[in-house]
């Protein structure tokens, strides 16, 4: 994709994409974090269904630890893979409590250095809660980004570092969203909707004529 295009790529999405910002309900950082960290692999609806039941009664690592990991999976046992994000998230509010006066760290290092908290959970926590342009690649943009010829990789990292470069600075802070809710509700995985996205022009993908609604 040109650097023409990729400029009206996103003046496109920012025009049909009146609130780019996360689906994931929350109220401070470490709501988002924990939100993110139960995200992986299950969809935001998913964990909000569990979260409104989880925040009222903690929402903060002390009151998560006072649940304890048995009583955390009574709230989030509808979530994909609970079990282990359960022992993750406990572990992570003993780290925030002992290293980080309680506080989610503003930082990738430590981040990083939380239990469950990989490169795409970080982007997520320093793009929504600290306002940083980074790129948090999930399945909806590593597709968006392949398909489209926007920003091609075979690994979630190199399409990250090529969105990076090639995305306009004015665009970049609200990037990720734009993409992942593109991804999400008009170039979907198995039905893209060709015929109603607003960067069909731009887009590259081959065979997106069969898609066109007639």
């Amino acid at each position: 994709m040109s650097k023409q295009n990729v400029q009206l790529f996103f003046e496109k999405l920012a025009q049909n994409i009146e609130r780019p910002e996360t689906e994931l309900e929350y109220n401070n950082n470490f709501e988002l974090l924990i939100a993110v960290m139960l995200s992986a692999q299950a969809t935001d609806v998913s964990v909000n269904l569990a979260t409104r039941k989880l925040f009222p009664v903690a929402n903060t690592p002390q009151a998560i630890l006072d649940l304890g990991e048995d009583g955390l999976k009574h709230y989030i046992k509808t979530i994909g893979l609970f079990n282990s994000k359960a022992k993750n998230v406990i572990k992570t509010c003993q780290d925030l409590l002992e290293k980080f006066k309680g506080e989610v760290p503003d930082n990738r290092a430590d981040l990083e250095s939380l239990a469950g908290v990989g490169r795409k959970t970080a982007n997520v926590v320093l793009n929504t809660a600290f306002g940083q342009p980074t790129m948090a690649v999930d399945t909806h943009i590593f597709r968006v980004g392949n398909r489209t010829g926007l920003a091609t990789g075979k690994t979630v990292l190199a399409v990250e570092k090529a969105l990076l470069q090639r995305i306009p600075k004015a665009y970049l802070l609200d990037a990720h969203h734009y993409l992942i809710l593109h991804g999400r509700y008009t170039c979907k995985a198995r039905s893209p909707e060709c015929g109603k996205c607003p960067v069909f022009t731009e887009c590259m993908f081959k065979d997106k004529s069969v898609f066109v609604e007639k």
